[in-house]
């Protein structure tokens, strides 16, 4: 289904044609002043130097060839040379009609589905998650849902950190603190317990622990780089330790990553490029694009066209040791061989820039994947406090991620404490509305800007929250509750009716706004579009519901087609919703 812009756009360009100016010209957009006009072609401004005319001569000429067209309820020509258009009631009726009767919301899916891996998340074994996590988490999984939406075949990864020093580190204090665990006698031969010597809590003490402990001591310190050497070269006890760190710490994230509403279809994990490397360095050996510098095997990614200094891509150190550039180049190669993507997608905080930009470069000198594969950073900024700093607890610790969901589920109950409802639905209501209020508060906001993390804001019930855009969706489905309970017969086969009022009208026209939002939101990996379109839309729509009679209107023709209305913007708002990661509850 077309786009309102198209359908203008295409009017425009032969009336252009007609007037005997290039088509190219015929440029529709929303209008930046709503209270002239709703829509805008300023190609005769842009067309005068090459026909050497008065932009408002040709704009009149072209307006001339609209005027009797039923597309517009008003078009004209505008000094020095605007087309300033609002179409007509009945255009855009029909337009919403044909919206309500597609199942797609008149969305197209696409014409050429791609496969896209998703690399977000960024969690690691034996770490909790803490807010510094949230971004890549819900950015990741909006960008998922969207394209998955759109009918592309989409693989969400969580690609686990499990292979670095921190399992070292553990596997030292474990082996001093219980040194007669069965892991680290080398002489045995029986099969390793099932179950974990250590809980997540455990983890949680051990690992920071070990990681303080190793900056003061360097002895110690090198004893977890052998302890992680060992694992790396296939240690038995090791690698046993190993899994049981990777089973605790992937129960632990999941339950947490389903309170966020987050799903992954691949838990891949560093150690699984692994054996990807060796192959992959002999052929930039063989390649002529690795060599030695100053030991370390590196790859020049330099262009001459650079204006600022990109160091060499590190393969391995001198010592023979990989890097995260080497798992991660790895990782390309893996996902090239399962997955043979058209892009991929990798949403991390914006200050790594630099390194990937290595990696992408590396990648493609090194022919690890092909032009025609789409290699894609998405940089988030940081999640702030109000003091503008990089959010901290109280004391200035790293907040959990699990507490944060816990405190703003307080503020929420704290809120609904008068609300008569049952406490199971107050219970669900509080997680689903807590939850929007974190996840839209972080993707409202465009992902590559830094934000403020205001809970008072974010929990309102008002403004451009995720509570305000529940809270709508919620007066729709107690609207239709309304219908059905006073047995308000609804005609399938009737249409939604030309709009009568002003506030009408701005409901349709945000309506229409639907597949642009979506498909842009997709293209520029910018959930926060989608964002700007749910608030625009329940802001009209609560506009309207508060200066019309719905339910209790006397007049039945209007009563229906306000009902579908409402209808139409429950369906989409809930649709739009479910690709940020939110619900509604049925009640608020």
């Amino acid at each position: 289904m077309k786009k309102v812009i198209e359908i203008l756009q295409e009017e425009l360009s032969a009336a252009f044609e007609k007037a005997g100016y290039d088509k190219k010209y015929a440029k529709v957009g929303v209008s930046n002043r709503p209270d002239l006009c709703q829509y805008q072609c300023n190609g005769a401004l842009a067309a005068a130097k090459e026909y050497h005319k008065a932009p408002i001569q040709m704009a009149n000429e072209v307006v001339e060839f609209l005027k009797d067209s039923e597309s517009f309820k008003e078009i004209a020509a505008q000094a020095p040379g605007f087309i300033n258009m609002s179409v007509s009631d009945r255009f855009l009726a029909d337009y919403i009609n044909k919206m309500a009767a597609s199942e797609t919301l008149g969305l197209d899916k696409a014409e050429n589905p791609e496969t896209i891996v998703i690399d977000y998340g960024g969690a690691n074994v034996a770490k909790p998650l803490h807010v510094g996590h949230l971004r890549s988490a819900v950015i990741g999984e909006s960008i998922k849902r969207t394209a998955r939406y759109l009918g592309h075949k989409v693989i969400g990864d969580v690609h686990l950190g499990d292979w670095g020093l921190q399992i070292g580190l553990i596997i030292t204090e474990l082996k001093h603190r219980k040194p007669e665990l069965v892991y680290f006698d080398e002489s045995f031969e029986g099969e390793y317990p099932t179950e974990p010597p250590f809980t997540m809590s455990d983890l949680e003490e051990i690992y920071p622990y070990a990681s303080g402990y190793s900056k003061e001591h360097p002895e110690y310190k090198e004893e977890a780089q052998t302890a992680t050497a060992e694992l790396q070269s296939g240690r038995k006890g090791y690698l046993a330790l190993w899994q049981h760190i990777i089973n605790v710490s992937v129960a632990d994230l999941k339950k947490i990553y389903t309170k966020l509403n987050v799903e992954f279809d691949l838990w891949k994990k560093e150690s699984d490029a692994q054996p990807y490397i060796p192959q992959m360095v002999q052929d930039m050996k063989d390649g002529g694009y690795a060599h030695i510098d100053q030991g370390a095997l590196v790859v020049d990614v330099k262009e001459e066209t650079d204006t600022k200094e990109i160091p060499p891509c590190m393969i391995l150190k001198s010592n023979g040791a990989t890097l995260y550039n080497t798992t991660d180049l790895a990782t390309i190669v893996e996902r090239r061989r399962l997955f043979d993507p058209d892009e991929i997608i990798y949403v991390v905080d914006k200050r790594q820039s630099l390194y990937f930009e290595q990696v992408f470069r590396c990648a493609r000198k090194t022919k690890i994947i092909g032009e025609d594969v789409k290699l894609e950073f998405v940089g988030f900024g940081t999640m702030n406090g109000k003091d503008g700093k990089p959010f901290k607890t109280r004391d200035g610790g790293v907040l959990r991620l699990e507490k944060l969901l816990e405190d703003v589920n307080e503020q929420v109950l704290d809120k609904m404490k008068d609300r008569d409802m049952d406490k199971d639905m107050i219970d669900d209501a509080a997680a689903k509305i807590s939850l929007a209020a974190i996840k839209y508060g972080d993707l409202s906001n465009q992902a590559s800007k830094d934000y403020i993390f205001d809970v008072d804001r974010f929990t309102s019930f008002e403004g451009n929250t995720g509570p305000y855009i529940l809270y709508t969706i919620v007066r729709t489905k107690s609207l239709l509750a309304k219908v059905k309970a006073q047995n308000i017969t609804v005609d399938e086969k009737s249409a939604i009716e030309p709009a009568d009022s002003k506030s009408e009208t701005d409901v349709m026209l945000a309506l229409t706004k639907w597949s642009e939002t979506v498909n842009a939101a997709f293209e520029e990996h910018a959930p926060h579009k989608i964002c700007q379109f749910v608030y625009e839309l329940s802001d009209t729509f609560n506009k309207f519901y508060h200066e019309n009679k719905i339910v209790t209107n006397e007049n039945e023709k209007q009563r229906e087609s306000y009902i579908k209305l409402s209808a139409l913007v429950g369906k989409v708002l809930e649709t739009a919703i479910d690709l940020l990661g939110l619900e509604a509850p049925e009640r608020m």
